[in-house]
């Protein structure tokens, strides 16, 4: 019943795009962030 109202109405895909849409962006984030700390380490280590 609720796999069948999350992918066949209107209401569920869309709420099923915004879920992925905050997983997807928590990942951007995450790798972001990351990136950004290994640049400040190194930046560090050199002086």
């Amino acid at each position: 019943m609720a796999w069948k109202l999350l992918f066949g109405s209107d209401v569920g895909l869309m709420s099923l795009l915004s879920i992925l849409i905050v997983i997807a962006i928590g990942i951007y984030l995450y790798l972001f962030l990351r990136r950004k700390m290994a640049e400040d380490e190194n930046r560090e280590s050199r002086g």
